[in-house]
């Protein structure tokens, strides 16, 4: 007899294609949405597709979804103009760090990551969880680069709005980092709550 399937990941999915449609209604920008949401849809879809045949735990679908959240209202405003000025103005930032909130998001993967290698047993504790965390360094440089050529080749106001580096010229390295302490951050949780290899 088929397991019934966790109310957790169905709700958030649900919670998510009602956020997505709300979004997606008149945004600043509509070539910065296409451009912000292709991977947004791309990882809600992969995991639509997966999930009958791999389930994640609900905190990692908790985790993941964070992310979809964010970034999905980061592409509806474009990432520097979100209303976050009352974040800025709290800690006294310079800029618009609504961005950075979403690349340490990114990192939040690295728990999917390590679960699924370690409950496959492709891969034991130590290794599952090194391949995590690399595997988010090397998304977070491929997109910084992403970026960039999508920058270059539209170029104009759209170009200047994915990019959003807000006139920072370490922000790609900045992006990087916060990437990769929201997967350390990740990962640490992981091992917290997972003493023992998972199995299934």
């Amino acid at each position: 007899m088929a397991k019934p399937a966790p109310t957790l990941p169905l709700a958030l999915a649900a919670a998510y294609v009602l956020w997505w449609a709300l979004l997606a209604v008149h945004p600043v920008s509509r070539a910065v949405w296409w451009a912000e949401n292709i991977p947004a849809m791309l990882v809600f879809a992969g995991l639509a597709l997966t999930y009958p045949r791999f389930r994640f735990s609900g905190l990692a679908y908790l985790l993941m979804a964070v992310w979809l959240f964010w970034h999905t209202l980061g592409g509806h405003y474009t990432f520097a103009h979100v209303p976050f000025g009352w974040v800025t103005d709290l800690f006294g930032f310079e800029r618009n760090h609504f961005d950075r909130v979403g690349h340490f998001a990114v990192g939040f993967y690295a728990f999917a990551a390590a679960e699924l290698l370690e409950r496959k047993r492709w891969a034991n504790r130590g290794v599952a969880l090194a391949f995590g965390l690399f595997l988010i360094m090397a998304v977070a440089a491929a997109y910084e680069i992403i970026e960039w050529w999508y920058a270059a080749l539209e170029g104009g106001e759209a170009g200047i709005e994915f990019l959003g580096s807000q006139g920072d010229v370490w922000d790609a390295q900045k992006d990087m980092l916060a990437d990769t302490l929201g997967a350390i951050f990740s990962l640490i949780l992981y091992v917290l709550t997972r003493r023992r290899p998972a199995t299934g």
